[in-house]
Order: C-alpha cells, then structure tokens, then sequence
C-alpha cells in the first residue's frame, strides 16, 4: 500500500497507470455504446481490483479527484469500503492510520456541489474505520467532528455538517440498535465512548461523580446532544417549511437524536432539554418532521424510568395542561380522508397514537405517585380522542390503554376516568361489528382504513380478534366497578338496536338470505357486549360476597335481567344466525349470572328443544346457517348439562319423556339422538343429587351397549385385515367404481356428474359409518371426561365407567385407526395400476378453505361445497369423509381414554401397538392430516404420568420423530426442488396453500420438541392418588419413586428417543421457516450443555451435522432474520466443545477462505468473552465473507407484485434520500447499471 498523503504521491507512471486502467473500465462498463462483452471484461477487471494491494490508494486518488464523474469517484469508495472490510485485520498500525487519513481527507473537503451518495458514502467509511480504531488508536475522533460542525456552521457548509450527522446516526445505530458484527466485537469501548461524547460534562460531574472515563478525547463541554438540540432549535426557529432546507436539516437531526433515545442517560436527555426541543418540531407543518420527532419520543417514553426525578422532569410536563392542549390540537389538525388516504399523514397519527398510549402507561404504573399538578382528565380526553378515531390502527394503541386504567384498582375509581364511562360504552358498542365479516364493497370507513393497513386476511383476523379482546375487557372492567350502571347502558342500548334492527334495510327474505346480514351482525355486537358484562358482573359478584354487607341491589338487577331474558325468548326472528346468537346468550346468561333461577333454565332449554326454523332448501346459504343452529342447540344443552345438572336432575323424569318424544320424530337425525342420549347421561354424571346405585344403572345402560359392541367378533374380523376394514366401511367397492370411471384422466372432478351406481355408493359410505361404534364411544367418553377435576367425585365416576371398558375397546379401535392411516397408502390398494396411484392422494387430500390464499370466502367455499355434493368430487370428499370420521374420532376416544390416567397408562402391551397404529402408514398422510395425529399425540405425551413414560413414551417417541422426520424433511426437498410454479393462478395458489399448511406441520412438530426439551417444562410432578378409589388406584402408582426424571432428562437419556429427535432438529435448521428455525435454534443451545462433559457420539455428531447446518443457514439468503441466532448457536457449539473435540475447528478450516490464523484469532478471543453479543459477532465477522457477499446484503429475496404494504410504507421515508441522489444522477449522462451499484 502506497502510504503517502495526498501531496506526497505524485502522479507518476508507475502510479497513474493503474488509475488510467480503472476509469477506463469504468468508462466502458457504464457506457451505452459498450458491447455485452467489453462490459464484461471491464467488470471483471474491476472485480480484480479490489483486491489488489494498492486498492484502497488507488480509491482515495480517484474519490478524491474532483474533476472527475461521480461514478468514477464513487467507485474510489467502494475500493476504499472493499480495503477496510476485508483487509483491515491484516494491516499494519501505519497502514491502519494512512486510510484513516485518507478518509480524513475526504471528509475535509466534501461540499454541497458533492452528490449526496458520495458524501454519504464518505461518512459510512468514517464510521467503518471508527468502530475498528476508535478509544483504540484513534482517540481523537470527537475533536474532528467538533471542527468539521463548526466549520459547518462558519464557512457555511451544509455538507459537512450533514456528513457530521450521518457519521454520528450510523455510528450510534451500529454499536446501540443493530447486529452489526464488527461494533460487536468491540461493544464495551465504543458504548463507552458514546456515553462519553454524547452526554453533557455536567451530567457526569453531578450525577456520577465517581465514573471511569473512557480513553477518548471529548471536545468541549456539552456533548452532542446539546449540540444536536441547539442546532435542532435554530433549524425550527428559522422556519420549517415542506422541502425547505430548514425541514432537511430538523429530520437529518432528529434521525440521530431518534437514534440515541433507546440508551441516552435519562438525566443526560433531561439536561440538553430534548423533549422540550423535540416537542416543538411536533408543531410544525411538515409530516416528515412529525413523524420522525414522534419516533424519537415514542422510543423515550417506551423507556422505563426508574428514578423519581427522571419521571418529573421527563414525563411530567407531557401532562400538564397546556402540553395536552397542544398534543390535542396536533391530533385535530390532522385530517384523513378514507376514499383518499394521504399516507404520511397517515403513518404519523398511528405512531403518535403508540407514543400516547406510552405516555398513558406511566400514568398506569405511577398511579400512586401522580403529582398534583397534572391535567389527567384533559390527558384521557385526548386518550378518548384518539381511541374514537374511525381508523382501528390509530385507535388499538389507546384502547389497550385503557383496558390497563380501567384494570387499576386506583385509577379506576377517579372521577377523571368514571366520566369517561358512557362514552366508552358507547365506543365499544360500535366498535365489537365484526368488521371481517362486512362486505368487500363496504364503505364502512373503519373498514376501508383496514383494508389500506393489512394485506392478508390472516394479519387481518389476529389484528381484529386482539382489537375485540381491548373492548370486551374494557365492558367487563366498567362492570366490574360499576353493575348497575353498566347494565342499564348497555341493556337500554340493546334494546334500541332490536327494535330497529331492519329500519335501514329490507325485511328478511328466505330467497336473498346471506349468513352475515347486518342485522346479524348488530345483533353480535350487542351480544358480545352483554356476555363481556355478565364476565364482568360475576367478578362484581365475588368482591361482594366478600364485603362485610352485601350490595342489596343485586336481587333486583338480576331480576330485571330475567325479565329481560323471558321477553328475548318470546320473540321471534327468522334468520337462524339470530336465532343461533340468542340461544348461546341465554345459556350463558342462565349459567354464570342468574345460576340461582332453575326457573329460567328450564325455559330455555324448553326454547332449545322446540327450536325447529322453517327449511328452505333452494338458499344454500340458510340452509348451511340451519345446520350451524342445530348444532349450536346441541352444544348448548350440553353446556345447560355440564353447569345445572343439579337442578336438571329435580325434573330429570320429564326430561327423559321430553328428550324421547323429541328423538323419535322423523326430523331428528342420528347424531342428534347422540346428543340428546349424551345430555342425559351427562346430567346423571355430574349431579350430586342421586343415589350410588341408580346412577350406577342410569350410566350402564348407555356405557354397556357400547362395550358390547367393540368386542362384536365380527367387528373383530372385519378388522383383522386391510380388505375387511373396506369392506366394513364400504369402501371396498370404491376402487372398482373409480378405476371404471378412469377418474385419473378427469382434470376436475366437479365437472363430471355421479352416476346412480356412485350416487348408490355414495349413501352406503354414509350409511355404513352410522353402524359403527365409534361415533357413540367418541360422544360418551367425551362427556364423561370433558371439565373434569382432578381429584373430585365426577373424575372417580368416571374411572368407575371406563375401566374395564378401555380394555375392551382399544384393540379394536387401534385397528380402525392402523387401517384408516393404511387406507392413504396406495400400495395398501391391492391390484392397482401405477397411472392410478396419484389419484389415491388426490381423493384423499382435504378440502378446506384458508384465509388469505383460497379464492373467495369461506361462506362461498362451502356453498361450493354444497353445490359439488352429486359429482365425483362429492363422492371423493365423501370417500375422505369416511376416512377423516374414523381416523379424527379414534383420536378423540384415544385422548378422553388418557384423560384416565392409569387405566390408559398403565395397560402393559399399549404402547407398541399404539406407536404401530399411529404411525406405521402417518408417511402416507397429507400435511394437514399429519398435523392433527401429532396435536392428538402431544396431548397424549403431556398427560403421561410420570412412572409410565419411560415404558409407555419410549416407543411412542422414538416412531413419532422417524415419522416427522420422514415426512416433514422430504416435503421440504419435494418443495424445495420444485421451485417457483410457472402454471396457471389455480395451480399457485394451490402450491401456496401447501406450502403453508407444510409451515404448519413443521410449527406444529418443532413445537413438541421444544416442549419436552423445555427445561421449565410445566406439571413436572407425580400424580396424586388423593381421593381415587381404593380399587382403582393401580400398584405401579404407589410404586413410583419419590423423585423421577423430568421429561427433558428422560428425552436425554433415551437413545431410542434422542437420536431420531436430534435427527429431525438438525434437518429443522435448514427447512426455510424462520420461525420454526428460531425454535430449534433455542432447542439446540439449551441441550449442547448436557453433553459437554460425556456422551461424545452426541457431541461429535452436533460439532459435525448440526454445526454444518447451522453455517449452511447462516449464509443462506432466506435466513437472514435469524443470523444471529444461528451465529450464537455456532458461538456455543464452539465454546464448549473445542476443548474436547477439534471438529469444530477442523470444519471451520475447511470452508473457503477461512484460515487458521483466523480460526485461531476467533477461538481465542471466544474464550475470553463474556458477553453473548461479542461471541455471535466473532462469528459474523469470521464467516462474513464466506461467500464474499455481506450479511447487510442478504436477505433481499425477488418478490411477486402485490399491493403495497404497511412495511413498504413505512420505508418510503428512508428512500427519500435515494430519490434524491437519483434526481442527481438524471442530470449526468445515462450510464446504464451505476444504479444497481448505489442500490
């Protein structure tokens, strides 16, 4: 490296030789008359350059030669940038300093006439150099930037100073607020520094009197923060106006400022007067400047102050008077328009939303040592204000906040927040519509505001479910206060709205039903409310109940709610939504509040019963809403059952005559007989209000006919093999039938008509399942288990029931699911011709509607559904419909079953064949049906007691993750290798929603590893035998030893669990799913610790494969928002297993341009670190250039158009300064790709 300064190096030949070759080839490389091939070559010279010795001379020379074009010198840079990323560590002390100089120099003599990408290109090499030199060997950093911004302010030179800015934003965001791998290694210095230079002196000498200073050299007195603000508050004095110099200069401030609130000392930011001065630029015209000053206090306020005196001189004054006045005017004067949506003005009422619901926060956590002086009922005005706003983005930040002040036990009794009451009722009555449900062509504005923030449906519902949780838990806080009150605002506004319920639109028709009417939907919203109410008012209860003496208004408010619910019972409404919404308010008005009127309960159900809506057949939709209603009766005398069985049991004779007279009508389908025989069974389980023996009869007669029928030894047979369990379910016929039909060749099933013969087979598959015991056991042992509390006398009932049942039941049953997975299985399907094979999986893949990729909405895909019942796609859903029944219900009885402990547990020759059962053929399953079998399982997992799991778990375990691996790792490749689709709409959207279903099997089964690993995992305790019959409690419960292994210790110690487990990590990290690779990233550095000290077939295997795929990740685009996690992991992996193993290192040498002077640098300093920041970025500064592409610049994935998003948005503040330089660029000749070298 040529080491003068720029007057010592002359132009000589030898030296300008090399210039002269550069600006050729970039000459070439930009101009339009270059050929593809001489452009080629000239890139690859270039290329070439960087890494030659004289590279970073060679850049000074040509960024520093103002003659030149802006792309000549900005290529200078890059070399400049190239030398000091790559080369650094392998410079001398004199070389080190000769660059800095260089960039010095550079720094010197930028000017405004400089383009503004080569001025900011100059101060990102500033910053590069300083977070490798800085409070090292270079100590007197702060003194130039000193000089630089009074040269700035003297000369003037506007240039300078920005470069100032952007040095010092850069600077702070790369030691404080990003992964940046080279701030990284050197953390502790350069947070030290900037503590140094950027907080006042007297902070220091008042405050920390007894503080160790850093080795840098601050200039002056104030610190940057004074300066920043001094400055700031001239720029605001002098006029901000749109795209006035004055406004670029307040926004370049208030990014470093912004950029130091998250670690400024908090008496630091109080004594340089930030909010002050930040709080003024909230008051001018310019967007721009208020959004970025709302961010610098929204990230202050989200700080926790800790101090007294911090809180009074920092938050305080936001609450005096006069501040909330002002905040209130700035929040009015800002007006959106919802057919014409100004995005920035927009953008900055959400953040200014977020900022005051911090502010609003502390009031929360202070509430006990508010000052006097502030103005809290103006503060929740404006909080109100702001809630009230037609946009729910705007409004939700607010309303979170007051769910917490109404939650406070102290704020909630100010007469500053009860004044606020009927007003927020109020709000929240309109604001509980489900807005998802509302027609697209809505011009509801709440709901045009909706559709401008998310893109996807999903992002839509999480956002709405979180927005009607905020309003239900408001409702139920003011009820909670204040019953009385409350109800009779909310009962009165109820009634109002039924009342007038089709004033604004025609009158209920059969022919022009939809299923989400408005008038529903009113009907829901007021609904909601009443339930958060009730939720509220049975809270309201037990304080009472506590009170010395009790509220003596409660008889009559509850009376006057009976009324009220006698009078909604008589009337009438035809639309089966309605109806449906009634009924479940009813019950749960007859369950929680008004518990103690038996009379009122039995007028329900008496209204549920009789509940039998006029069918009209030609409206699919009102009939799939009729279905929904009966449905909901069912559920609902059930939940009538589980609650008041007592009372239930007073009239238990005529019930029984009722129910009978009921089923046996010709209206009554099967599995509502179910439900009617399983509500009385229920009744007789749960109450306390019956004798031994006559419920002992009562259960028998319902449990014995279903024991009978399991152990049918032609049930049996049929089972015993593949061929009979078809034919049992009348399936066997299916494969002749659809083989005739040549169904392979028939692109959509839709299209082709049933003829009678599949018609005919079609309803034997219907009916065939209704002869089997399945549906019966799966609705009995249900409500035997369902709520049930471990111990009590309903658990000890049903332990009665069921034991000797189980036995009875479980060989057959684990037959029907071997089969049912079996029936997935082509090969299963005896004599069938290849060409036939893929129509098995495409018969037996479910349809199901997802929110965000199928096309249209859910109402329409059932309806759809509906309308296909009498084409071959109908017989092929009613295939898998027979299929899904079988396999979903054993699952059901399977979980009840394990809900009895030791009955299920403990059985010895369970857990082989259950594994068999389960998951022999589950390769053979669609992702989604895959996702259902490991829930079930998990569940089954998680209740295994704990003297059991090492007998019952080790085989279960060890088949679940060969099959998760199995198949979740060869959909990934299947995936993976297939690529983009280039077909039709249909086709991708298709492909999309497998790859989404495939991320959630992969959740799904990462989940389970995680929780059994998890060292907190919860319920680590034996089982109780408290309260078991003495003839149920088994002898291995009371053989248990006192103190059994914990789950993560059994999953380590069992090899036959552990190694197909460690497996399917490992292919984990590289399956492209952030979120389930984060997971296992977790997973995998809390055990590595277990197997520092012995097991080395384990610690050989991580150091090698996991190791690998760690690094693979790490440098694969898609994986760029966990690379720093996976940098960790590899961190750990090396700290801890180097000493023992040297495969670490041998693998690291391995890689390209990965030295061992390196390797050797890294391992040393990874020892003496301490900090989990500084060993992750050892790791990101050695693999950084693995591929010679830096992390910064990965992750920039192509993407398909689509409509904007809220991120996009966001981003087009920070492009603004790109579109400037760009303006720059137009009026220089078209030099074809520079900008891609900008980009």
């Amino acid at each position: 490296m040529n080491g003068g300064g720029p007057e010592e190096n002359g132009a000589s030949t030898a030296q300008s030789q090399p210039l002269l070759q550069l600006k050729q080839a970039l000459q070439i490389v930009y101009s339009p008359q270059s050929s593809n091939e001489d452009r080629k070559q000239a890139g690859a010279f270039l290329e070439a350059a960087k890494s030659d010795k004289e590279a970073p001379f060679h850049g000074f020379k040509l960024s520093h030669d103002e003659s030149l074009e802006p792309v000549v010198r900005h290529f200078g840079l890059l070399l400049l940038e190239n030398a000091i990323k790559y080369s650094w560590p392998d410079y001398t002390a004199t070389e080190s300093i000769t660059v800095r100089n260089w960039i010095l120099s550079l720094a010197e003599n930028v000017d405004t006439s400089d383009p503004v990408y080569l001025r900011n290109k100059i101060a990102q090499l500033w910053v590069e150099v300083a977070k490798r030199m800085w409070d090292n060997e270079w100590l007197d950093m702060d003194e130039l930037l000193v000089r630089l911004w009074e040269n700035a302010a003297t000369e003037p030179n506007a240039a300078q100073r920005d470069l100032v800015l952007f040095v010092l934003e850069t600077l702070v965001d790369d030691v404080f607020n990003r992964e940046d791998s080279v701030a990284g290694l050197r953390n502790t210095p350069l947070t030290k520094a900037c503590f140094d230079i950027f907080t006042p002196h007297s902070v220091f000498d008042t405050y920390y009197p007894q503080r160790e200073p850093s080795n840098v050299s601050r200039c002056g007195e104030d610190g940057w923060l004074v300066r920043l603000v001094r400055l700031l508050d001239g720029a605001l004095e002098a006029g901000v106006e749109k795209d006035s110099e004055a406004e670029v200069c307040a926004i370049k401030i208030l990014g470093v400022l912004k950029a130091c609130m998250g670690w400024s000392i908090a008496k630091a930011v109080s004594a340089s007067k930030v909010v002050e001065t930040v709080g003024k630029a909230l008051m001018v015209e310019s967007t721009a400047v208020q959004m970025i000053a709302t961010e610098c206090l929204h990230i202050l306020f989200s700080k926790p102050f800790f101090e007294d005196d911090d809180f009074q001189s920092l938050v305080c004054p936001m609450y005096h008077s006069q501040t909330v006045e002002l905040l209130k005017n700035i929040f009015t004067w800002i007006r959106l328009d919802p057919d014409d949506i100004d995005e920035d003005r927009y953008m900055f009422l959400k953040k200014f939303s977020e900022m005051i619901a911090n502010l609003g926060g502390f009031i929360e956590d202070r509430a006990t040592t508010l000052p006097n002086g502030i103005d809290l009922a103006g503060f929740l005005s404006l909080a109100f204000l702001i809630s009230s706003h037609e946009s729910l983005a705007i409004s939700i930040p607010t309303m979170n906040l007051w769910t917490r002040i109404l939650r406070s036990d102290i704020l909630s009794h100010l007469d500053a927040v009860q004044r606020f009451t009927p007003q927020l009722l109020e709000l929240v009555a309109a604001r509980l519509i489900r807005y998802e449900c509302l027609e697209e062509d809505s011009t509801n504005p709440s709901l045009v505001f909706l559709d401008e923030d998310l893109d996807t449906i999903p992002e839509r519902h999480a956002f709405l479910g979180n927005y009607r949780r905020f309003c239900c838990s408001i409702v139920e806080s003011i009820t909670r206060r204040q019953p009385f009150e409350a109800f009779s605002f909310i009962m009165a506004n109820v009634d109002n709205t039924l009342g007038a319920l089709y004033s604004n639109e025609p009158p209920f028709s059969f022919e022009r039903y939809k299923k989400n009417s408005m008038a529903f939907l009113q009907v829901d919203a007021q609904f909601s409310m009443i339930e958060a109410a009730l939720r509220g008012y049975i809270k309201w209860v037990d304080m009472n109940a506590q009170e010395p003496v009790p509220d003596s208004n409660r008889e009559p408010l509850e009376r006057d709610l009976e009324m009220w619910c006698d009078q909604l019972l008589t009337k009438t409404y035809d639309d089966p939504m309605i109806k449906r919404r009634i009924i479940q308010l009813m019950v749960t008005f007859s369950t929680m509040a008004l518990d103690n009127r038996p009379d009122l309960m039995l007028k329900i159900l008496e209204h549920i019963l009789l509940t039998r809506p006029t069918e009209f057949p030609a409206n699919h939709a009102y009939t799939d809403a009729l279905k929904e209603l009966m449905n909901i009766c069912t559920n609902e005398i059930q939940r009538l059952a589980m609650k008041m069985p007592d009372h239930l049991m007073v009239v238990y004779d005529q019930l029984e005559r009722k129910i009978n007279e009921i089923a046996a009508g010709d209206r009554v389908d099967d599995r509502t007989k179910i439900a009617f025989h399983t509500f009385l069974f229920t009744i007789n389980h749960r109450t306390k209000n019956i004798d031994s023996e006559t419920r002992r009869q009562r259960l028998e007669h319902y449990v014995v006919p279903v024991k009978q029928s399991w152990v049918d030894p032609g049930l049996t047979e049929a089972l015993a093999s593949f061929e009979g369990f078809c034919r049992l379910l009348g399936l066997d016929r299916v494969q002749d039938y659809l083989v005739s039909r040549r169904v392979h060749e028939m692109e959509d099933f839709s299209q082709f008509t049933l003829d009678a013969e599949g018609q005919a087979l079609q309803s034997e598959l219907a009916e065939k399942f209704k002869a089997l015991p399945i549906r019966t056991t799966k609705a009995f042992i249900a409500v035997s288990t369902e709520r049930l509390k471990r111990p009590s006398n309903a658990y000890n009932i049903s332990c009665t029931l069921w034991h000797d049942a189980i036995p009875m039941i479980l060989p057959n049953l684990l037959k029907f699911m071997r089969n049912a997975h079996g029936f997935h299985n082509p090969q299963n399907w005896r004599g069938l011709a290849p060409e036939y094979q893929p129509m098995v999986k495409r018969i037996l893949t479910d349809r199901f509607w997802q929110a965000g990729i199928s096309h249209g909405s859910r109402d329409d895909f059932y309806e759809n559904v509906t309308k296909t019942k009498f084409t071959m796609e109908g017989l092929a859903s009613s295939i898998r419909g027979a299929i899904r029944m079988v396999r979903e219900s054993c699952y059901s009885i399977l979980w009840c079953m394990s809900r009895l402990d030791v009955h299920f547990y403990g059985l010895d020759e369970l857990p082989g064949p259950l594994a068999v059962a389960l998951f022999e053929n589950s390769h053979a399953l669609s992702s989604h049906q895959m996702s259902i079998l490991l829930n079930m399982t998990r569940y089954i997992v998680d209740d295994c007691p704990v003297p059991f799991r090492k007998h019952f778990l080790t085989p279960l375990l060890a088949s679940l993750f060969s099959q998760v691996d199995n198949k979740v790792s060869g959909e990934w490749n299947e995936l993976i290798e297939r690529g983009v689709s280039q077909g039709t709409e249909a086709q991708l959207a298709e492909e999309m929603k497998e790859e989404s279903i495939l991320r959630q099997l992969t959740y799904t089964a990462v989940l389970i590893v995680a929780g059994l690993l998890d060292p907190q995992r919860p319920g680590e305790t034996n089982p109780t035998t408290t309260n078991m019959l003495p003839h149920l409690a088994l002898p291995e419960m009371q053989a248990s030893a006192p103190e059994e292994p914990t789950m993560r210790e059994f999953i380590l110690s069992s090899d036959v669990v552990l190694e197909p487990l460690i497996l399917f990590c490992t292919h984990a990290l590289r399956m492209r799913d952030s979120r389930c690779c984060g997971i296992i990233i977790r997973v995998f550095r809390s055990i590595v610790t277990e197997f520092q000290a012995d097991r080395a077939d384990i610690r050989e295997f991580i150091c090698r494969e996991v190791l690998m795929a760690a690094i693979d990740s790490l440098h694969e685009d898609y994986f760029v928002d966990v690379q720093k996690d996976l940098a960790q992991l590899i961190a750990t992996i090396c700290l801890l297993y180097s000493p023992a193993s040297s495969t670490p290192r041998t693998l690291l040498l391995s890689l390209p341009g990965i030295t061992e002077a390196k390797v050797d640098h890294c391992f040393k300093r990874l020892a003496a670190a301490q900090s989990p920041r500084l060993q992750r970025a050892l790791f990101l500064e050695l693999l950084d250039g693995l591929r010679g592409v830096p992390m910064s610049e990965k992750g920039k994935l192509p993407r398909a158009s689509r409509h904007r998003t809220v991120v996009e948005k966001e981003r087009r503040n920070q492009q603004s300064q790109q579109m400037r330089y760009a303006e720059e660029r137009r009026k220089s000749p078209d030099l074809g790709g520079v900008a891609d070298m900008f980009a």
